[in-house]
């Protein structure tokens, strides 16, 4: 895992991240890698990479995120409001509402969110105890993953009435994601589309990082 380019941009998402080698992926990497095709949620979304906390409300239709930065993410353009991931289209639009603007830039494994339980490359497992986190309380684990011979160690926080993942934060390295008041629901379609009358430009993921 590493962190995400929009943290970096803060510096952009992981976030919630996993590991990435920076190029775009077949749709069956998509899905073991982001969770449940079918999932449909809101959460409040916490992540620190490189000694910055960010902030975000995290929505979440199967393969497309929304996220809507407390603060915004700068770009050369100006700051985006809103990320809008989509993996079905191997796409991320930056949402920049003062311009009118939508800026893409292609779609890499660095933007995906852990959403599942069970953590990808997963080789090992063991129970620590009871903890809480997000104000619920929690089972807390050590999790060993190996990625293409990268080995990483996480602390992981699970909802014990829900079995849903609430917290991940690395032992190797200073990156951790954290999901709060977690509502499932359906969620609109129009919130994973640019918004209508914006105009939109293609974009170097260099160019989206600036700053």
């Amino acid at each position: 895992m590493r962190s995400f380019p929009w943290i970096i941009s803060l510096t952009i998402l992981l976030a919630v991240a996993m590991v990435g080698m920076g190029s775009s992926f077949a749709a069956g990497e998509q899905e073991s890698l982001s969770g449940a095709s079918d999932i449909e949620f809101s959460a409040r979304l916490t992540w620190r990479s490189g000694g910055k906390t960010s902030k975000a409300q995290l929505f979440v239709k199967g393969d497309r995120y929304r996220i809507e930065h407390m603060g915004g993410v700068r770009t050369d353009l100006g700051y985006a409001g809103v990320t809008i991931i989509r993996l079905d289209k191997q796409k991320v639009w930056y949402v920049l509402s003062r311009r009118r603007l939508v800026m893409a830039v292609p779609l890499t494994v660095d933007y995906l969110l852990p959403f599942t339980v069970r953590l990808d490359g997963e080789t090992a497992r063991t129970l620590i105890g009871d903890a809480f986190a997000g104000g619920r309380p929690a089972k807390l684990f050590e999790v060993v993953v190996d990625r293409s011979g990268r080995r990483e160690t996480f602390f992981e926080w699970v909802d014990i009435e829900r079995d849903v993942l609430l917290k991940l934060v690395s032992q190797d390295r200073d990156w951790a994601v954290e999901y709060e008041h977690i509502v499932y629901s359906t969620q609109p379609e129009f919130y994973f589309e640019p918004p209508l009358g914006y105009q939109r430009i293609e974009a170097t993921e260099k160019q989206a990082e600036a700053g």
